[in-house]
């Protein structure tokens, strides 16, 4: 990134970032509501950009993980009982059905649910045409093959958690990796209820002046970066725009920064040079992400790149058991009420603070949007999915 951006990038970023590192720990009793948001690539490539990996190298990689990563996390689990999931953002663009068969059956069994996932504008712009189609197609695949998303009420059609495989949401990256002005209105149109892709990766232009925050966007849904700005959810007040925005945390680090001698900012992202820890874990409740009226209810979303063989032993080996041993382990001694949830169970809380809950957050997870393979068994006919697949 040339000097001009990061400039720019900084004059967006520090401000609230230093306001958030300059903060109080959150006084305890706390319920921490963990999220991982997976951007989950079975084809990605070492080396990156539009490279990809064999069909057979990506069945080893989905099977590897299938097999060992609830050897490491069934050990470990919340104060509900539960055990730290994955939300498998799937891209797309791609969709492979066998390997879509395996990972929603690992998902099934409960260990983390698929939403949707979406790389586009790569090369040239894309067109808000081609967006909704590719997003109805796939939600329609995910859905009608294989059983994953949510349904709200009594209705057939599929509901989604989205992530912008390249932060660009909205056109956001000065016209790189989109070209959709209008995505965020396309988003809703076709059943996203919550988007999870901030914050950007550390410098990067897309990410937006407002910082670890839920809220609703402030500017038109057909326009450019309508979430660049947007008033906080708040208990209460029932959101009206969707899909809302859930950030993770971006906050300056001041230990880091003071031993390094350098700015160094605490992200949400999970690599092979950043994994979990302890240390991190004071920076994101830092943070103090939460739903206005509701601050003992905090939020917690990380993401990372689970198929990225730089990555896959930060949040499937050894570095995550030692974490999520600690975690766990020293929770009571913190006053923290641990939640391990999906982005689905996660935007439901959210939604339950809203409307004034309170008590155990694990009483939400269904709230609003209940998991379709859920929902198939009890009041949803067969041929009321199709026909809303088809709307």
């Amino acid at each position: 990134m040339s000097l001009r951006r990061k400039l720019r990038y900084a004059a967006k970023v520090l401000p609230e970032a230093i306001r958030s590192g300059l903060r109080a720990p959150t006084h305890a009793p706390v319920h921490l509501i963990f999220a991982m948001a997976d951007h989950f690539e079975p084809a990605i490539h070492s080396e990156g950009g539009l490279k990809r990996v064999a069909r057979e190298e990506q069945e080893r990689r989905l099977e590897r993980w299938i097999r060992e990563y609830p050897k490491v996390a069934e050990r470990w689990r919340d104060h509900d009982g539960r055990p730290f999931v994955h939300t498998y953002f799937y891209p797309a663009e791609q969709y492979d059905e066998g390997l879509l068969d395996v990972l929603a059956d690992h998902c099934h069994d409960g260990w983390g649910e698929v939403e949707v996932h979406l790389h586009h504008g790569v090369g040239r712009p894309d067109t808000a045409e081609n967006t909704r189609h590719t997003l109805t197609e796939f939600c329609e695949r995910l859905a009608s093959r294989h059983g994953c998303l949510a349904v709200e009420g009594d209705s057939a059609k599929p509901r989604y958690a989205f992530v912008h495989g390249n932060y660009a949401l909205a056109n956001s990256n000065e016209g790189r990796g989109c070209g959709v002005d209008s995505e965020m209105k396309i988003l809703g149109e076709t059943g996203c209820y919550a988007d999870f892709t901030l914050p950007a990766a550390v410098i990067h232009a897309a990410q937006v002046r407002k910082l670890n925050s839920i809220y609703e966007c402030g500017g038109r849904l057909d326009e450019a970066i309508p979430h660049g700005s947007g008033k906080d959810l708040a208990s209460g007040r029932v959101p009206q725009i969707f899909p809302f925005i859930v950030q993770g945390p971006l906050v300056m680090d001041f230990g880091r920064s003071l031993r390094e001698w350098r700015l160094v900012l605490e992200s949400s992202e999970i690599t092979g040079d950043k994994p979990l820890t302890l240390d991190r874990l004071n920076s994101w409740k830092k943070a103090n992400i939460h739903v206005q009226g509701r601050p003992d209810w905090l939020f917690v979303k990380l993401y990372c790149h689970g198929m990225n063989p730089d990555q896959t032993e930060v949040v499937g080996g050894e570095p995550f058991r030692k974490f999520i041993e600690e975690l766990v382990s020293g929770a009571n001694d913190r006053r923290e009420t641990l939640h391990f949830v999906t982005a689905r169970e996660m935007a439901n809380i959210i939604l339950a603070a809203c409307d004034g809950r309170d008590g155990n957050p694990h009483d939400y997870r269904d709230y609003r949007f209940r998991r379709l393979a859920d929902a198939r068994t009890s009041t949803i006919p067969s041929h009321a999915l199709r026909v809303a697949l088809e709307r």
